[in-house]
């Protein structure tokens, strides 16, 4: 008895130096999406002062970057198996930091594509180093805590692009802001340097309770937990995002009346947005937190899937603003979940099967999907109809992955 309370400090402490590693590459990862985030703001807007010729050209520099991951993340997967974890950081903080203070320089579209291409290798690096320092850091019982916590404090870096960039791209001007942005996101050099050490080990056994819920949990195969990425980052980060803006214009217009106040329907999107990235850090944790716990991750991984679902079924049946705004958060809370859930649920698998490998290939799906989202959903805007066909056939499609997850006796059988 005399010794429990010693041995219980020094794993506390231990856990605690392993939460700061996740912490700090988190802030890393947010420094160096100032710059990207800024873009989604400022290029739209001041696209023939950075040296571009048409919109078209916006939106593909905004999207190259995705579709470079694709093939890119198998060779950063392979990569981070021959290098440490903090190289290839560091060297994510030094190609973000190019790209970020090349888009002051960049004049022509080619030049453009250079550097969103590169920012694409950097994130590769961030995405698949970031997820594989979680599986290595976190504690069993914790795994899911510190993956919201880990996805809300990075996410902040792109809110705080966009808030930032709104504001001074028309007083600075879109290049002193990316050499600002670039140099600010130099800091995570010293971050990773003198805050991120991996444990040499994490060989203490969960609970009981929690090794149940893991078995149950688990499934015996990658593929499930892959598709499952690719579905949540095909809707929220793919759909949702991508015609956000939209439907609110074709709902309710480009101006609105939110209770006595005129907004305009792309600032209506990034502030409903915004809330989301500003309460992930806490509330990501709070649901990670959760699904850490005896029960296991299935009973909240279904839930987010029905609540999800009925946030995205009326958003487009035409629902008074109140109501709209009611289905929104909704969708907003469970898109919240459901990401740290998956990603958590990824981790479980690849503390099982290897970080690197598994990470590699989620990030793969999760990119594959987020670039798919927006493809599909604009073919679908065609059709007469298309917005409310395209949120009820979401909302339909998170309900199957909830009935694929559901099964008898609360175990997955294949």
């Amino acid at each position: 008895m005399a010794n429990s309370q010693p041995e219980s400090l020094t794993q506390a402490a231990r856990n605690n130096k392993r939460n700061r590693a996740v912490i700090v590459v988190a802030l890393a990862t947010a420094l160096s999406l100032l710059g990207d985030s800024m873009l989604y703001i400022a290029l739209p807007v001041y696209w023939q002062e950075a040296g571009l010729e048409s919109l078209w050209q916006v939106g593909a520099l905004l999207a190259v970057n995705r579709f470079v991951r694709l093939p890119i993340n198998p060779l950063i997967g392979y990569l981070y198996r021959r290098i440490s974890l903090r190289t290839g950081l560091l060297a994510a903080i030094l190609l973000g930091a190019i790209s970020t203070i090349g888009y002051g320089f960049a004049d022509t579209f080619v030049v453009w594509l250079v550097l969103r291409a590169l920012w694409g290798m950097a994130w590769s690096l961030f995405r698949i180093g970031g997820l594989a320092a979680v599986v290595r850091c976190a504690a069993e019982n914790e795994r899911g805590r510190i993956m919201g916590l880990y996805n809300g404090l990075y996410r902040l870096g792109s809110l705080a692009g966009m808030l930032l960039g709104g504001v001074f791209v028309a007083v600075w001007g879109l290049p002193a802001l990316a050499w600002t942005f670039g140099v600010l996101s130099l800091l995570g050099v010293p971050l990773i340097l003198l805050g991120f050490t991996l444990p040499p080990s994490h060989d203490e056994p969960p609970s009981e309770a929690t090794q149940e819920a893991r078995l149950q949990d688990t499934p015996n195969r990658e593929w499930p937990v892959i598709l499952t990425g690719l579905g949540i980052a095909m809707l929220i980060q793919g759909v949702f995002a991508s015609t956000f803006s939209a439907l609110i214009e074709d709902q309710f217009g480009t101006s609105l009346d939110l209770f006595g106040f005129v907004i305009g329907a792309t600032a209506l999107s990034g502030a409903l947005q915004a809330l989301r990235w500003s309460w992930e850090p806490w509330l990501g944790s709070r649901f990670g937190h959760w699904s850490d716990g005896p029960r296991g991750r299935r009973p909240y991984l279904l839930g987010a899937l029905s609540i999800g679902a009925v946030g995205f079924v009326p958003m487009a049946v035409g629902l008074p603003l109140a109501a709209w705004l009611v289905c929104t958060l909704v969708l907003l809370l469970a898109s919240t979940a459901l990401t740290t859930i998956a990603d958590a649920s990824a981790a479980d698998t690849a503390r099982r099967v290897g970080a690197i490998g598994f990470m590699t290939r989620y990030s793969i799906a999760q990119d594959l999907g987020a670039a798919s989202g927006p493809i599909l959903a604009y073919l679908m805007l065609n059709v007469t109809g298309g917005f409310t066909l395209l949120y009820a056939a979401s909302g339909m499609l998170l309900l199957a992955m909830g009935g694929f997850w559901l099964k008898p006796h609360g175990r997955l059988t294949y």
